[in-house]
């Protein structure tokens, strides 16, 4: 496990599952693309948990008779109706307006890595508020790798004028601990997200944390209790 660093500069987040719960918006784009498709309406909680997998998990709990070649086909039209909806019920997890707050009143950085392509990723940013607040937003297509490829994480350390081993990663899924762990990252499992079935004790994280408020508590304590 790598240590808590004694001289945070700043804090990455994953998006969806991390700093907001958009499921809800994520849910209805489904169901409304279902109607469409004359399929059956899908139930909510399996569609939650594969949140953090993207448009293709989702679309496999609508359609699951459907193989692989045609859920993807679907993938452009669930895209687009998502973005008309996006908005509509996304918000912030309880605690994390505050632990912004405090990540600016600190004087640190804070910043977005997602695997969202970057056409929804900046307008629902931009529509949350955050767009002139972030330091740096990383998208799935920014690149040509995406987590848990370390790279996305590497540059949003550049952009945002950070030293990777001085800043943490936060996220509700495996693979964004293995993004920030291998980009040199003290990282930080979120596991009031979604969490996509799994265990996050058992994602090698250096830390798993419960709510915002216990970033935010770590955040002024400064120190990881033994």
């Amino acid at each position: 496990m790598k240590r808590y660093p004694s001289d945070v500069q700043g804090v990455l987040f994953d998006l969806d599952g991390t700093l907001l719960d958009s499921a809800a918006d994520l849910y209805d784009a489904l169901v409304i693309l279902c109607l469409e498709e004359g399929a059956p309406k899908p139930a909510f909680p399996p569609v939650r948990e594969v949140v953090s997998r993207g448009s293709r998990a989702i679309l496999a709990c609508g359609f699951p008779d459907l193989d692989d070649a045609a859920r993807l086909a679907l993938v452009p039209r669930y895209l687009e109706i998502y973005q008309d909806v996006m908005a509509r019920q996304t918000r912030a997890f309880d605690g994390v307006d505050e632990l912004l707050a405090l990540i600016e009143a600190q004087g640190l950085r804070w910043g977005i890595v997602t695997n969202k392509p970057g056409f929804l990723t900046d307008e629902l940013v931009r529509q949350i508020g955050w767009a002139e607040r972030a330091g740096a937003v990383v998208s799935g297509d920014t690149l040509p790798v995406k987590k848990p490829d370390p790279a996305p994480v590497l540059l949003a350390c550049e952009r945002a004028g950070l030293e990777p081993a001085r800043c943490l990663f936060v996220g509700d899924d495996r693979r964004d601990v293995l993004a920030g762990a291998g980009a040199g990252l003290y990282t930080v499992a979120a596991s009031w997200g979604y969490l996509d079935g799994g265990n996050p004790h058992e994602w090698g994280a250096d830390i798993v944390l419960d709510k915002p408020s216990d970033l935010t508590a770590l955040l002024q304590r400064g120190t990881v209790a033994a």
